[in-house]
């Protein structure tokens, strides 16, 4: 394994979490918005991971020949919209209100959003920590 090689794949891993945490961003954002430019509320997006080559070819044959696990990086393949019903909240006097006075609502939590953003960070920290020697 070279440093070159390590490097692509922390990089590729940073730049997937920075895609995360722009998603989670955006849902803390818009947990109120009942009307967007699609129609409806707004709908929780997540992104969606998955492992990929993070070398060039020539590094990618070099490793492995030098090593028989090739090191693999991450990188977002889609982002996933939730499409499931709405929640429903009555509001009667809310310029979006049905005829009924409820309102469809995002199904978005941001105290989970939150806290999703906030461990990932920390766990980002940790990693590049070293441990402590005592």
């Amino acid at each position: 394994m070279s440093l070159f090689s390590a490097l692509s794949v922390s990089a590729s891993g940073m730049a997937a979490q920075r895609t995360r945490a722009a998603l989670l961003v955006e849902n803390i954002a818009n947990s109120e918005t009942t009307r967007t430019a699609e129609g409806g509320p707004y709908r929780r997006k997540d992104a969606i991971f998955s492992s990929s080559q993070a070398n060039s070819a020539f590094a990618s044959e070099l490793d492995a020949q030098l090593d028989p696990q090739p090191l693999t990086g991450v990188k977002v393949i889609g982002i996933s919209v939730d499409n499931s019903a709405p929640d429903k909240r009555y509001m009667p006097g809310h310029p979006d209100a049905d005829a009924d006075g409820y309102v469809a609502m995002p199904k978005v939590n941001p105290a989970e959003d939150m806290v999703d953003l906030i461990t990932g960070a920390i766990r980002q920290m940790f990693r590049q920590c070293p441990p402590s020697r005592t």
